[in-house]
């Protein structure tokens, strides 16, 4: 074990670094909306039904609820993943991808929920994705 101070510039992220780290918080978009797609299921009434249930039978039925249970799972995962991430990343140039999980939300509760798409939830995909992609395409500057 060393004594001697690290340099400043020692521990700075490689190039190679960042870029895992957009990669990491990309996936981890994917990986939250799933988490919400499987809560929503989870806590559907046909799914899972309070209606005369006991205050005890209400709480067994929500923790052996398998969707509702890999939701937060999903969610647990993702918030490990992206302190990772961070950590290699700069926060203000990974942040704006997790806007990217509102697009996934969308386009699964749209495949899987058969919600309605409108005009207005497809505009707001359009200004995401471009949002994202104009920050993304911020420079550093030398």
């Amino acid at each position: 074990m060393s004594t001697i101070p690290a340099s400043p510039t020692s521990n700075a992220p490689t190039a190679a670094a960042r870029q895992r780290a957009a990669l990491v918080v990309a996936i981890c978009t994917i990986l939250g909306a799933v988490a919400q797609i499987l809560i929503k299921v989870g806590m559907m009434p046909s799914h899972l039904d309070p209606a005369g249930k006991t205050p005890v039978e209400l709480v067994l039925a929500l923790v052996t609820d398998i969707p509702l249970v890999a939701g937060y799972v999903c969610y647990g995962l993702f918030t490990v993943a992206m302190v990772l991430a961070l950590r290699e990343g700069e926060l203000s140039k990974l942040f704006p991808i997790i806007a990217l999980t509102y697009v996934w939300v969308t386009l699964l509760s749209y495949w899987l929920l058969h919600d309605t798409p409108n005009l207005y939830k497809n505009a707001g995909i359009a200004v995401i994705v471009l949002g994202v992609a104009i920050l993304g395409q911020g420079g550093e500057r030398k």
